[in-house]
């Protein structure tokens, strides 16, 4: 495993310890299908009264092509691709194609990302508890909903240690229960050889074909490639050679449990009705015991999956201003992966709710089928712009397209109509989720729209005589600002109003601090403008969404090298102070709030700004967001000086 020049591990090149970190992060989810897939086929089977060998085979033959088509086509071989300088998942599909002019895209963005969300909460709540109730085979009404609470504490907990510290410990424990998931199903495969016709897509093809209740089992089948998305999530985190490999074996492994699961499944399908799953099934009784544990210790881990992704997914979000700036740590030490604390907590909070309200892995079925079935169309409605985009030839994008909104879609009909049985769960979270991004993103433009930026040079003179009135108290040697404004030559007006009008800051030195996010996630460069030479200074960050946004030890680093330069003292500017080599003090003014009079707002702008108001509060401040220490931090509000209220003037008596 090699470093970089930072002195980060690189996970992302090809290397046995990539691979195995693969295996603990990425395929988790996934890895954990066979726990519940049968069985919910199974019982859909039951439901059109149709269980037969040709039923079984049929499955068998969906499991195998809905594996082939969807995780190892669209994901690994094509979606992994389209990565934004090594990072994945829809958001980072989003930023390659957001410069289509097609306002709409970001709609698709916010979708997607949403109900991943949704999937990154319901996945370990269904993956752990389907774990748990293996129990019920050796135990007399275990206390599952508890033993699953637990659990969820301990995933969600482990998460500030890193991903490197949990891929190192859980990529062995995968390949064990991979290895056990392919050991037991060969044995299985070996007495009933002849579910190998399952290969030929033609069986697949009859069962949908001639099922009365095809479009209910194609809902169960789904289930078996839920993992493909968070797998594209995780891109960064191990890298698409780690991955590919890895799944070479992982497919292998999944393949033939579904086919020892199947061939148990010919005699032994009642068991089912009976309560008993098919993945239990195909182990002898002395094996359950240690079966429950590891398939505990798979579930864990598939959660782990979702929530890394999850991070990676908010990190983007806040680049792309679709979700508020909050802290994010970096415990591994590995560049690419992140810790969000107010994400990570929220998560569990809202597992506990899922598990709480359902209390069986069952009835969560409908729920976890239908977020990422959503999740999927919009990742293949990006490809499409992404195919455009990289002059991909026409017609294999609209072979493309034809396929995967076909298979998509016919996924997403077959878990729509289970909205009542659970699906609505999936539509609240997602809903509230992009909701949040949608307000977030449309209060910020609302807000923009009524700041008004000026250009710098026409306060010039007048912050230059300042600094020479010595009637001012001086209020710091070197003052800094945090801008948003787009254009070079410009700043917001509220920072002049700080300056001159609020309380006048007589300053050495006045410093506009502005982030300028990039498309490239690892960016790491600065640009210094001398807007008037001594005085003021324009300093834009280069950063990308897998940067800290700590801009408090960025700005001193640019500083310390201003002063190498000789670009500004090195030492006070007070006599005493400068006698003692100490350093010029420094003061951040960070202009919190701006208030929008009601009667410039439409009822729509008044409803998304609400919202907005919301979601800031689930951020951080801005002092935790940028790192700025609070003790040399002043926190002001200022009016929009450019509000034209259109009223009846008020007569002088």
């Amino acid at each position: 495993m090699s470093q970089d020049s930072s002195g980060h591990f690189d996970l992302k090149k090809l290397s046995a310890v990539g691979v195995l970190v693969s295996l603990g992060i990425v395929f988790g989810d996934i890895g954990t299908s066979p726990l519940y897939v049968m069985k919910a086929i199974i019982n859909a089977g039951k439901a059109g009264g149709i269980i037969s060998e040709e039923y079984i085979e049929g499955a068998l033959s969906c499991i195998i092509w809905t594996l082939t088509l969807q995780t190892t086509i669209k994901y690994v071989i094509i979606a992994l691709k389209a990565d934004n300088k090594g990072e994945g998942g829809i958001l980072s599909l989003y930023s390659l194609v957001k410069r289509f002019k097609k306002k709409w895209l970001y709609i698709i963005a916010i979708i997607g990302a949403a109900t991943l969300v949704a999937d990154s909460i319901i996945t370990p709540s269904m993956t752990v508890i389907s774990a748990i109730e293996g129990l019920e085979l050796v135990m007399h009404k275990p206390p599952i909903v508890p033993i699953t609470l637990v659990i969820l504490v301990i995933i969600f907990f482990v998460q500030q240690f890193g991903t490197s510290f949990i891929g190192k410990f859980f990529g062995p424990i995968m390949v064990i229960w991979f290895l056990v998931l392919g050991g037991f199903g060969l044995v299985h495969l070996i007495d009933h050889p002849m579910v190998l016709k399952a290969f030929n897509p033609y069986y697949a093809v009859k069962l949908i074909y001639n099922s009365p209740s095809a479009i209910v089992i194609l809902g169960a089948v789904f289930l078996c490639t839920t993992g493909a998305e968070a797998l594209y999530s995780d891109l960064g985190h191990c890298g698409i050679k780690n991955i590919r490999v890895s799944w070479i074996f992982v497919k292998i492994m999944l393949i033939l449990n579904y086919l020892g699961q199947g061939a148990w499944l010919l005699n032994n399908y009642n068991e089912v009705f009976q309560g008993k799953n098919p993945f239990f099934g195909i182990m002898p009784e002395w094996f359950i015991i240690p079966a429950v544990v590891l398939a505990t210790m798979a579930a864990i881990i598939a959660s782990q999956a979702v929530i890394t992704g999850a991070f990676t997914m908010f990190s983007e979000a806040m680049s792309l201003n679709f979700w508020p700036n909050q802290e994010i740590e970096y415990p591994s030490g590995i560049k690419g992966q992140m810790y969000i604390p107010k994400i990570n907590w929220g998560l569990l909070l809202l597992c506990f709710v899922v598990v709480l309200f359902f209390k069986e892995s069952s009835k969560m079925e409908a729920a976890y089928g239908l977020s990422i079935t959503v999740t999927m169309l919009m990742t293949t409605i990006l490809l499409i712009f992404w195919f455009l985009k990289s002059r991909t030839k026409k017609v294999f994008i609209g072979i493309f397209a034809v396929i995967y909104i076909s298979i998509e879609g016919g996924f997403f009909s077959a878990n729509i109509i289970k909205f009542m049985d659970g699906g609505w769960m999936s539509v609240l979270l997602a809903g509230f989720i992009g909701i949040c991004m949608y307000a977030w993103y449309n209060g910020r433009i609302i807000k923009t729209t009524f700041i008004k930026f000026v250009k710098l040079e026409k306060y010039i003179s007048t912050i230059k005589d300042m600094k020479l009135d010595e009637t001012i108290p001086k209020y710091a040697t070197n003052l800094a600002f945090i801008s948003r404004a787009k254009r070079e030559d410009e700043v917001e007006s509220k920072i002049i109003y700080s300056i001159i009008r609020a309380q006048p800051k007589r300053a050495d030195h006045y410093f506009i601090l502005n982030i300028v996010n990039q498309e490239d996630p690892y960016s790491f460069k600065y640009n210094v403008e001398e807007v008037l030479p001594g005085t003021i200074y324009k300093i834009s960050f280069l950063l990308g969404f897998k940067r800290d946004r700590r801009i408090n030890d960025y700005f001193q680093q640019v500083l310390t090298d201003m002063m190498e330069e000789g670009t500004i003292p090195a030492r006070s500017s007070h006599p005493s102070l400068r006698a003692h080599n100490i350093p010029p003090d420094l003061k951040f003014v960070i202009i919190d709030n701006v208030y929008i009079n009601d009667f410039l707002l439409t009822i729509r702008d008044k409803i998304i700004l609400n919202i907005y108001n919301f979601v800031k509060k689930l951020g951080s401040n801005d002092f935790t967001a940028y790192g700025v220490a609070s003790h040399n931090v002043v926190v002001e509000s200022a009016p929009l000086l450019d509000q034209k209220i259109k009223t009846e003037k008020i007569e002088r008596l």
